[in-house]
């Protein structure tokens, strides 16, 4: 008897449906085809223990199991439940008529309980794109795929409670979630705020302008100078997720399968903070199965560079080009993946091997030439790519033991999304620009006009300060954005003098 259920693939962040064809007919041999990998092959002993072991009967006879379509790699034991109900409806176990209206997803242990899998949501999406009225899966994914409309989530925790939906003995639990309950109960709730923060007034409005403009920026200073602290708190200033950005950002975090069983949706911007010793599979993603990696999951978010130069140059010469594109495709001989990385990139470094080059009242014990040597670590490409280079000197006793309370995160955030919507509304004909960091040069020369008193101003300042000329766009597009929090309408000389303070780098008593 030939009996057809189905599941799902995910290749990127989407998924593609699977149908999983069971045939039984006479002989005693096992065969699975469809391109599987050995996760896939490995199911058969899973599966059978399984069924044993819930009190139900494998078939002693040939098996043929196809996955089609046929000519794409299937990857994985998420593939375990549906092969499982596929040959229990074809022995005649269950009935296998309404087997055409659910999706059916899981990895099955040796005693029947069903272990969580990966890409739940964009799996549960096209499920609900394909006209399924149900997905069956895990009890542990089951709030990923309760956000989607119009498809009903059954959790389950063994086979024996899918065996007995299909036999009509059990219901299973329906699971809805009210995905814009869920997003504005739960948005705006971290963890940390700037109000903790003592002191570090400059640096504080150095993040708020990074956030209102989406800038990358770096931070250079001695070692407990308060550069990770000030990094963490930098996603509860920037603007709420909307509901697309969540619904993506959750794609992603599940496809990675980083959700935890209580997640449903993801309401707050991701913050990831991966160790120097990083490789550049797991920075950028890919692998021998595609994964996502760190600049995916940050997509949306923050991706927090701790001691830059410390990074391998080959990992940081990858992120490169998705720092433009704002995506990183992996192509492999058979196909190719593309996962969103529009991020913020907050990087921190110390000015040197010792950390106290340029620091006020500690003397740098570095040999000649040795600072030059350590900033050369980062390359002129990836810095171009850095607007805001800023420097973080320690927080004096007086301030650390102050009283007096400092600004919270929410007062800071308010004036960033007033200064996204004066954005928003500059390039509201721009399909693919939202913020100021994203300008063309075109579009700086545009947008960023400055007065004759400001090009002098400019001008003055790239001579005397030994400013390099990559840094005269990333003065315009920053002093926009200081403009925009401002609500001025023009860059005036006062936001170009602060733009010009925030490119430390340049200046050639860093550089060279």
């Amino acid at each position: 008897m030939l009996v057809k259920t189905y599941g799902s693939a995910v290749y990127g962040v989407n998924a593609l449906t699977i149908t999983i064809e069971v045939n039984i007919s006479a002989g005693a041999k096992y065969y699975m085809v469809g391109l599987p990998d050995n996760a896939v092959k490995e199911s058969l002993r899973r599966v059978a223990s399984a069924i044993t072991v819930s009190g139900l009967r494998m078939p002693k006879q040939k098996i043929v199991v196809n996955l089609a379509p046929a000519d794409l790699k299937k990857e994985g034991s998420s593939y375990d439940l549906p092969i499982a109900i596929g040959i229990l409806a074809a022995s005649g176990q269950i009935p296998h008529d309404e087997l055409n209206q659910y999706f059916i997803m899981g990895e099955l242990s040796l005693d029947g309980s069903i272990q969580p899998i990966r890409g739940a949501l964009p799996i549960a999406i096209q499920a609900q794109q394909d006209g399924f009225a149900g997905f069956i899966l895990p009890k542990q994914n089951v709030r990923e795929a309760g956000i989607v409309n119009d498809l009903i989530a059954y959790g389950v925790d063994n086979l024996a409670q899918v065996v007995a939906f299909f036999n009509k003995t059990e219901a299973l639990e329906q699971v809805r979630i009210d995905t814009r309950d869920e997003f504005v109960k739960n948005i705006n709730k971290y963890e940390h705020d700037f109000a903790d923060v003592k002191g570090q007034e400059n640096i504080k409005r150095a993040l708020e302008i990074a956030a209102a403009g989406g800038h990358n920026v770096i931070l250079i200073g001695p070692p407990g100078a308060g550069k990770t602290m000030l990094a963490k708190r930098l996603p509860t200033i920037l603007p709420p997720l909307n509901l697309y950005e969540a619904l993506e950002t959750t794609k992603i975090h599940s496809v990675a399968g980083k959700l935890s069983a209580a997640d449903a949706l993801m309401t707050i911007r991701p913050y990831r903070s991966p160790h120097h010793t990083i490789s550049d599979v797991a920075l950028v993603g890919g692998g021998i199965n595609p994964q996502p990696g760190e600049i995916s999951l940050a997509h949306n978010g923050v991706l927090f560079l701790d001691e830059l130069p410390e990074f391998k140059r080959t990992v940081l010469e990858v992120m490169r080009q998705p720092l433009e594109d704002r995506k990183v495709a992996i192509s492999r001989a058979r196909f190719s993946v593309e996962y969103p990385a529009s991020f913020m990139l907050v990087a921190s470094m110390n000015p040197c091997p010792c950390g106290f080059y340029n620091h006020p009242e500690k003397d740098c014990v570095c040999a000649p030439g040795v600072v030059q040597k350590y900033l050369s670590k980062i390359s002129g490409p990836l810095l171009d790519r850095i607007d805001l280079h800023v420097e973080v000197t320690p927080v004096n006793f007086t301030e650390l033991a102050s009283k007096e309370e400092t600004e919270k995160s929410d007062e800071i955030r308010a004036r960033v999304i007033r200064a996204r919507e004066i954005q928003d509304r500059r390039f509201a004909d721009k399909e693919d620009l939202h913020y100021n960091a994203q300008m063309s040069p075109k579009m700086v020369r545009k947008v960023c006009q400055i007065s004759d008193e400001g090009n002098i101003l400019l001008k003055s300042a790239m001579e005397k300060l030994g400013l390099s000329a990559r840094a005269y766009d990333r003065i315009l597009k920053v002093a926009r954005t200081i403009a925009d929090l401002d609500g001025s309408e023009n860059v005036e000389m006062e936001h170009l003098a602060e733009s010009i303070n925030y490119r430390s780098l340049d200046r050639e008593g860093w550089a060279g």
